[in-house]
């Protein structure tokens, strides 16, 4: 197996770049309480630059498939054998409405499979890394790594992470998996993170389209913990689709509930 510390390297600095230029911008921005899932701002765009600038300088042949979009580089190819994926903060409205939950998102792919993942929170100073057979590791600030791990919980003993539901609703995931603790969160890339590190035992991205950026990253650190990552319906998740659409939602697990989640949410309508 290639071993791929250096690339590992060089996304965890450009995370770690790019989470010092988000920490100094969230601090300065003014809440926008009822921002909009679709919002964009300055700083998602001056964060993919800057990453994507730090990526493609040590790795010009590498393609760049990022969520903003930069003119700047437009020339480089956004698919191939080896292609980044970023998203430069994923859970925006989490940035926007000054409540901390967004992460910095950076993934590799080699021949569409996930070699390199990265997940930053820069509020927390926390991120969660891997590299293909190297193992998923947290680390805060400039403390040591420590390996991360999924839970053993069963089924009966459920944690599920999702996004915010609004008031008086219950999401699908929560109707099928009737799970005795909810965590909610803005960012793809935390809820996959806090599957790795074993906090929660189920995500189930249940939108009818994202993205690849929305899961690549958070896709190796899951499996490097010893978890399992699959379409909804338990197929192998695949990347590059036209416009990097991913159609079939996600379902992220510590493994041994895997079966039993996807046997529910596929009963649920």
């Amino acid at each position: 197996m290639t071993d791929y510390s250096t690339e590992l390297a060089a996304a965890r600095h450009a995370a770690a770049r790019a989470s010092d230029f988000l920490r100094r911008e969230y601090e300065a921005f003014t809440p926008i309480p009822d921002a909009p899932v679709s919002i964009s701002t300055h700083a998602d765009r001056a964060s993919q630059e800057l990453i994507l600038g730090l990526l493609h300088e040590q790795f010009p042949g590498d393609a760049l498939c990022a969520e903003e979009s930069t003119p700047q580089f437009d020339g480089v190819a956004k698919s191939g054998k080896r292609t980044w994926v970023v998203d430069p903060i994923d859970g925006t409205r989490g940035f926007a409405k000054k409540v901390g939950q967004f992460s910095v998102m950076i993934g590799l792919l080699v021949d569409g499979l996930p070699v390199v993942g990265v997940v930053a929170e820069p509020v927390q100073q926390r991120i969660t890394f891997a590299r293909i057979g190297g193992g998923c590791w947290l680390q805060f600030g400039n403390e040591e790594p420590t390996r991360c791990q999924v839970s053993a919980r069963a089924f009966d003993e459920l944690v599920l992470v999702q996004s915010w539901a609004k008031t008086g609703m219950s999401p699908k995931p929560v109707r099928a998996l009737a799970p005795k603790t909810v965590i909610e969160t803005y960012s793809g890339g935390v809820k996959l993170a806090c599957v790795a590190r074993g906090d929660a035992d189920v995500y189930a991205n249940t939108y009818g389209t994202f993205a690849d950026w929305d899961i690549c990253a958070g896709h190796l650190l899951v499996t490097e913990a010893g978890g399992t990552v699959t379409f909804l319906n338990g197929a192998p998740v695949t990347y590059q689709a036209p416009e990097f659409k991913q159609t079939n939602g996600l379902l992220a697990t510590n493994g041994l509930v895997h079966a039993q989640a996807v046997a529910a949410l596929s009963r649920e309508s």
